[in-house]
């Protein structure tokens, strides 16, 4: 068996590797690494970045959205979101962005990864799950770029608002709103407190 192919035995189909993953596997990782690419065993998807393609009867599927970024940024502490997730809020965003936005810890910038781009926003507080609360403070904070009528969205936002859970919003509002965003839900979560306070 050529060295090649023993590196080949320690891959997983669907799985994303980095070089540094495969150096203990090989003598010459680059010779071998850029030979499997040949082959077409493996697709190089970045800078030192290989994906072994998963098969299925319908051809080869692509590597998924979270495994990119758990290789690319070796870490598993991100969050993985889009502006398209804040349409099941339902306060009148409806467009679809091509976008993939990813909250960590390590990187900023923009990154091809496999032919899609990924936002990193380097930030020291994100949900370990992208609740509604949060997607609600997250859309103010990204007012500013959404391509829909910003008052109309702005006006849903209170509304919707108000239907949460005073508790986990507040919370939301401390923890990821922009100084801007709490300006603006501040006087939303008095007015749900007093109203709680009548009830």
């Amino acid at each position: 068996m050529s060295r090649a192919e023993e590196l080949k035995q320690q891959l997983k189909p669907g799985q994303v590797y980095r070089r540094e993953d495969l150096t203990p596997y090989s003598n010459a990782v680059d010779r071998h690494l850029a030979q499997l690419v040949t082959e077409g065993v493996l697709d190089k998807i970045a800078q030192g970045m290989y994906y072994y393609p998963k098969q299925s009867v319908f051809g080869v599927i692509p590597p998924e959205d979270e495994v990119l970024v758990r290789s690319f940024l070796k870490d598993d502490r991100f969050l993985l979101t889009s502006p398209n997730s804040y349409n099941a809020l339902r306060v009148g965003t409806t467009q679809l962005y091509n976008k993939r936005v990813v909250y960590n810890h390590k990187r900023h910038g923009e990154v091809d990864l496999n032919g899609k781009k990924f936002f990193f926003c380097k930030t020291p507080y994100f949900p370990k799950k992208a609740t509604p609360e949060f997607l609600l403070v997250d859309l103010v904070n990204h007012l500013d770029s959404l391509a829909e009528d910003r008052e109309m969205v702005l006006k849903n936002v209170i509304v919707k608002a108000k239907s949460m859970d005073s508790n986990k919003l507040k919370y939301a509002v401390r923890a990821y709103g922009h100084t801007k965003t709490k300006k603006l839900l501040d006087p939303v979560l008095v007015q749900m407190k007093s109203k709680a306070h009548v009830h």
